[in-house]
């Protein structure tokens, strides 16, 4: 999961990037960089930390230009938390070129063969955002005529980039001397919505990952970038599109409604909203006709992403609503967290509970998802220390079972507490005295409710179906097998680094 922005505008845009990836924060908070274009010159400036923290003014200082792209970041399957692999990135063969990109390819180990014996590109990271770009920047090559770049050559050029790559990618990039590129996956995985601005003069064009950006930033929704569709801006704000794909269908990757979007977002006509609320009347109607033998006092949220699904759940079962914990905004999204020891002590940190409405009460408290199963453990520990007399706990996802390959960083098979086990079995293990999970067709209806043009959803975590038709189980181990052994050497590795970050000055960040 990552944030990406682009913008075509008639003024400088560097304040107006930096505000869009303060908006778009929550998608990344490993790294953050900005690019923008001057004439044929390209000004960036990236590292490793929250967007407030990369960005100085002697930084924004350094990004001047109308046109610009920017990126917030955490680490997607199987890479590294790595400054070297912060984006945008940039090739400047045969055009100059900045790209930044949400998803993971799933071919991209073969592609990087690829670069190195077919295309003569090399590769220098682990990150397939790099290999997007150079296959990108190998496809323009071979679709121009004498180096020169027009809408369609560039429209061809992504078409052959959608017959190679395969996986979830949004992309925003920029071609020096051109314009603003933009396009999206064959199977829409990833959200990206177009948004405008009338300033008299001629529009200005904004690309995001979440329509919120858009909001805030004062631009007017136009559309969803459609799936397999290109983008193009050129520096003057003409707009062109082309669908560059042959066979497309929309799939939005649903744990976007659940979890990972802000509910003030609108991506792909859905209200993200909306659609937690829909999933709160769906889990209050399984409720109702399963587990009405439960004797439920009181609702209780898990913040802040339940909260319109525990309010729609508690209205819908005419029980009590209260707020019995309260969130230290301060603290990372704990499924990110690196280790089992640091995400504990984080839930701890990140939340503290309001004992008075705990005391005495049979509570149901309610998350949007179980992952690792670590922060619904502490979470029902903390509830019991309250005061609380049984403790049920409902889940507005279903379980998690299996791995994320397109562009959402979540555990190993071995780690998610749903591999393997049954319902009873979790809710034993999180020490709760009930456990409820939202259905899977329960979820899909809670989201074409709000948009009934939906008709499919990239739903791999929990059903371990996955869209592209390329992801096996030996592409499976090897991507837990990288991040076990990320794993082990960073952990070898964390003293020796501390002592060097000590001893190196830079101004990366």
């Amino acid at each position: 999961m990552c944030g990406i922005l682009g913008v075509v505008a008639r003024t400088p845009v560097n304040q107006l990037l930096y505000d869009g990836l303060l908006v778009l924060q929550h998608r990344g908070q490993d790294a953050a960089g900005i690019a923008t274009s001057q004439g044929q010159t390209f000004h960036m400036h990236k590292g490793g930390g929250l967007v407030r923290d990369v960005f100085h003014t002697r930084n924004m200082r350094a990004l001047p230009g109308n046109m610009g792209i920017a990126h917030c970041r955490y680490p997607t399957a199987g890479s590294a938390s790595s400054a070297a692999e912060s984006q945008p990135f940039y090739v400047n063969s045969p055009f100059g070129i900045v790209l930044g990109h949400n998803g993971n390819l799933t071919n991209s180990e073969s592609l990087k063969q690829e670069m190195f014996r077919q295309d003569l590109r090399h590769i220098n990271t682990n990150s397939d955002s790099e290999v997007l770009l150079n296959v990108l920047a190998h496809e323009l090559q071979e679709a121009s005529t004498n180096y020169k770049l027009d809408p369609q050559i560039i429209f061809t050029a992504v078409a052959n980039v959608h017959r190679r790559c395969r996986g979830a990618y949004a992309v925003v990039a920029m071609i020096a001397g051109y314009g603003l590129l933009a396009f999206r996956d064959p199977y829409g995985i990833r959200p990206l919505v177009i948004g405008r601005v009338d300033t008299g003069k001629g529009y200005e064009y904004l690309v995001a990952s979440e329509s919120v950006a858009l909001d805030t930033l004062g631009f007017q929704i136009v559309r969803d970038v459609a799936p397999g569709e290109a983008v193009f801006i050129d520096e003057e704000g003409n707009f062109f599109c082309r669908q560059c794909a042959l066979k497309t269908s929309l799939n939005p990757c649903i744990f976007e409604y659940v979890y990972l979007a802000r509910p003030d977002s609108l991506i792909d006509g859905v209200s993200v909203y909306e659609t937690r609320l829909h999933m709160g009347e769906q889990l209050a109607a399984k409720i109702r006709a399963q587990y009405a033998h439960l004797d439920i006092d009181v609702v209780i949220p898990i913040p802040d992403s339940s909260r319109p699904s525990a309010m729609q759940l508690a209205l819908s079962l005419g029980l009590s609503y209260r707020e019995g914990f309260v969130k230290n905004r301060y603290i990372g999204r704990t499924f990110i967290m690196p280790g089992q020891r640091e995400r504990k002590k984080s839930v701890r940190q990140k939340l503290n509970a309001v004992a008075m409405e705990f005391k005495g009460k049979n509570v149901l408290l309610v998350d949007d998802s179980i992952v690792r199963g670590t922060t619904s453990q502490e979470i029902v520990m903390m509830a019991r220390e309250s005061g609380a007399n049984r403790v049920f706990f409902a889940s507005a996802a279903p379980p998690v079972r299996y791995p994320n390959v397109y562009g959402i960083d979540m555990p190993t098979r071995q780690e998610l507490i749903a591999n393997g086990r049954s319902s009873d079995e979790i809710g034993r293990e999180i020490g709760a005295d009930a456990l409820i999970y939202q259905d899977l067709d329960a979820l899909k209806a809670a989201v074409r409710e709000a948009n009934p043009r939906l008709t499919e959803f990239e739903t791999s975590c929990f059903d371990g179906k996955y869209i592209t038709g390329d992801v096996t189980r030996e592409y499976l181990d090897s991507v837990e097998n990288h991040r076990n052994c990320a794993r082990e050497g960073s952990s070898e590795d964390a003293e020796s680094t501390q002592l060097d970050l000590g001893l190196v000055e830079t101004d990366q960040a």
